[in-house]
């Protein structure tokens, strides 16, 4: 027993920051941002958090697929970027769309989404929860360094979800962690202990891009591979593959490595959100499914990376 998935929803902030914007504040132009990302806007918020907008993109989700929030049976919720350390994001999602069910939140970084799902499906098979609502909602402009070029261009704000009963369509997981905080982090304030004699920190995203960009192309192309094999999938019979939306460079070059699979099947929506982390994927499926571009019965490979080092790909069928 694995899940079916029942609806997609997604919200963003309506603010939208061009890369023009940016070059105001920080020395960097619109040429530049593109050629190395293929980012040309994003979406930030001004006067919303992480959890109100996790509540209208779960409220979207829910309406998607035809039930209420009464008809949870748990939430699952993604974040790097909450409102705080405690609450966690889940319940204030749980309380915001009139929730009763349990409601717990899940830290993987812009790995999260995928390793939401995997969690479901655990859920799912042991018979405890029918439906759960998986969402990933980011805030990211608020842990951004907004003087530091290397950073600031690439993020934007946003969250998504889906609602997943149990089904057969959830096919396999592939996931792979390298633990180490110095390629990517985010710090946490240190505090004022007069006993600790940890050094200060910024509490904001610390990242290593080209070491990212390394790690990225490397491995995601290998975990969907590997994917595939355990599977029985070929990489002819994929349908279409969404993938983490950090970078188009390296979609691009995890579809040179994929010979099999036409790099038009490999589906982008980065140059209107940038990397919203672990909204990122979900995001673009319900832009997907809203289109109408996925049928009943397509296999979808989702693919993601980020801290930890992690890399996660998944095969479900629509």
């Amino acid at each position: 027993m694995s899940f079916h998935i029942m609806g997609t929803g997604s919200y963003v902030p309506d603010l939208i920051v061009s890369n023009d914007d940016l070059s105001k504040i920080v020395d960097t132009n619109d040429e530049w941002i593109t050629s190395r990302t293929g980012i040309r806007h994003r979406h930030i918020s001004v006067d919303e958090t992480a959890s109100q907008m996790a509540a209208k993109a779960a409220l979207a989700a829910l309406e998607n697929s035809g039930l209420t929030a009464e008809d949870l049976d748990l939430i699952l919720c993604a974040t790097s970027s909450g409102d705080a350390i405690c609450p966690n994001m889940a319940c204030q999602v749980q309380r915001d769309i009139g929730a009763t069910c349990p409601a717990v939140d899940l830290n993987g970084a812009c790995s999260a989404f995928l390793f939401l799902l995997e969690t479901a499906a655990a859920y799912i098979s042991t018979g405890r929860y029918r439906r759960i609502l998986c969402v990933g909602t980011e805030q990211m402009s608020r842990i951004l360094d907004w003087t530091d070029r290397s950073t600031c261009i690439l993020f934007g704000d946003g969250a998504a979800g889906v609602v997943v009963e149990p089904g057969e369509d959830y096919l396999g997981t592939e996931i792979m962690v390298r633990g180490g905080d110095e390629v990517l982090k985010v710090p946490t304030h240190v505090g004022n202990s007069p006993f600790s004699k940890l050094e200060p920190t910024h509490p904001y995203v610390c990242m290593n891009g080209s070491e990212t960009y390394k790690f990225a192309t490397r491995t995601v192309p290998h975990q969907i591979q590997l994917l595939l094999d355990k599977t029985g999938v070929m990489q002819e019979q994929v349908d279409w593959v969404v993938c983490h939306q950090a970078n188009r460079r390296i979609i691009e070059a995890a579809a040179r490595r994929l010979k099999g699979i036409p790099a038009e099947k490999f589906l982008m929506n980065i140059e209107e959100y940038g990397n919203t982390s672990a909204a990122s994927i979900p995001l673009l499926l319900d832009e997907c499914n809203r289109k109408g571009l996925f049928k009943r019965g397509d296999l979808i490979v989702l693919a993601a990376f980020g801290g930890g080092l992690s890399c996660v790909a998944s095969l479900i069928r629509w």
